[in-house]
C-alpha cells in the first residue's frame, strides 16, 4: 500500500476516498486525504482524513473513539481516487448512524458468524458453548462435526424442512468452529475451491 503511485495534483493535493467495511462490503462514508494523510493512515493503520472546512488532518473517530482500522487501500486507474477497506469500530457518521448514508452495516453471513466464533477463541465468555467447545479441545470439536454431519445425513432421509436446515445449520457452525481451532477461516477454504474452479 505505501508503494501507490498517487496523483495529488488534481484537487489542490486531495483525492476522495470511498470508505468500505471489508466484511460487509457497506460503503460508509467518503473522505478526503493529502499526502501526509495517506501517509499517516499507513503508518498508523488507521483511518485519516484532511478535513477541507477545518483545513487540518483528523482521523476519523478521534472524538467519538469509533475509528476506523486500516484493511487495504487500492487506488484507481486513473491514480487519483482511493478505495480504502475498513474494520469500523463503531457508527462511522456523526449523527450517530452506521453510514453517512444512513444505512444498517448488519449483513449477516458466515464470515460474520466465523469472526464471532473467532472472537470467543480470542476471548472466551463464561456460559458460552463456544467457548466450551474451545476449552473441550480438539478431539471434541472433531467429534461434533462428525456427529452433526451424520445427524444431517438421517435427517435429509425425511422431508422435515425445519428439522433439515437445523441440522445443516449445526454441522456448519460446529464446521467453523473445527477450522477455528485449526487456525483457519471460512477464506482460506474458498480460496481452494476458487483454485479448483479455475
Amino acid at each position: 500500500m505505501s508503494n501507490l503511485t498517487i496523483d495529488f495534483s488534481k484537487l489542490n493535493g486531495l483525492v476522495p476516498c470511498v470508505v468500505q467495511d471489508a466484511q460487509t462490503l457497506r460503503v460508509l462514508m467518503l473522505g478526503f486525504m493529502n499526502e501526509e494523510a495517506y501517509q499517516k493512515t499507513i503508518h498508523e493503520r488507521k483511518v485519516v482524513f484532511y478535513s477541507r472546512s477545518k483545513q487540518r488532518l483528523w482521523m476519523k473517530g478521534e472524538t467519538s473513539g469509533n475509528i476506523l482500522e486500516l484493511v487495504e487501500i487500492k487506488l484507481d486507474c486513473d491514480h487519483d481516487t482511493l478505495l480504502i477497506t475498513v474494520n469500523p469500530k463503531g457508527p462511522t457518521c456523526h449523527t450517530g448512524a452506521d453510514t453517512c448514508f444512513n444505512e444498517k452495516n448488519d449483513r449477516w453471513d458466515l464470515h460474520s458468524l466465523g469472526s464471532i466464533i473467532e472472537d470467543r477463541k480470542k476471548n472466551p465468555k463464561e456460559g458460552s458453548y463456544t467457548t466450551s467447545l474451545f476449552k473441550s479441545g480438539i478431539n471434541k470439536i472433531a467429534q461434533k462435526v462428525g456427529e452433526e454431519a451424520v445427524e444431517l445425513v438421517i435427517e435429509s432421509k425425511d422431508n422435515n424442512k425445519d428439522l433439515f436446515l437445523g441440522e445443516a445449520a449445526d454441522l456448519m457452525y460446529h464446521y467453523l468452529v473445527l477450522l477455528t481451532e485449526k487456525g483457519y477461516a471460512l477464506g482460506d477454504v474458498v480460496d481452494v475451491l476458487k483454485k479448483r474452479h479455475s
